[in-house]
């Protein structure tokens, strides 16, 4: 089966990071195209600007510092060779990856395990998971290896 189109989830935890390190190996490899997603999560992102009230001037510093760490992170695949566009978007985390992976034919999606916060899929379920049992594709998850990960 070829690989020609790879999604990569990030969320700029360190799960992510590596995640992003196979992808980059993997597309080396298959010569793949690497569209990078981040999902600006509805719920927490509107919770947030509900209750902080946060002006706007600052909400446009974030998007534009978020813009801009997707921009660092496409650098880094096109210093490797490689194509990739980034893809900032809005919604439920997990379904909006798999209507990514739909809508855009990737052939694989690679992601990390956890995400930025512990407690989240505690409360409602892991958004990898999901994802392994909804997406239109085959899933690779990775996770963060440290000096306490079994080799």
């Amino acid at each position: 089966m070829p690989i020609q189109h790879i999604l990569v989830p990030l969320d700029f935890s360190p799960d992510a990071e590596q995640a992003l390190a196979y992808a980059m190996a993997l597309a080396q490899t298959h010569q793949a195209r690497l569209p990078l997603l981040h999902v600006k999560d509805t719920m927490s992102w509107g919770v947030v600007q509900a209750e902080a009230r946060i002006p706007p001037s600052v909400w446009h510093q974030l998007e534009t510092r978020l813009a801009e760490d997707m921009a660092e992170l496409l650098a880094r695949v096109q210093e490797g060779g490689l194509h990739g566009e980034t893809v900032i978007a809005e919604g439920v985390p997990f379904q909006t990856i798999i209507d990514t992976a739909q809508d855009t034919g990737v052939d694989l999606i690679v992601m990390g395990t956890r995400g930025r916060t512990e407690l989240t899929p505690v409360l409602m379920g892991s958004v990898a998971e999901k994802v392994i049992r909804l997406a239109p594709c085959p899933v690779l998850v990775t996770r963060e290896t440290t000096e306490d990960s079994p080799a």
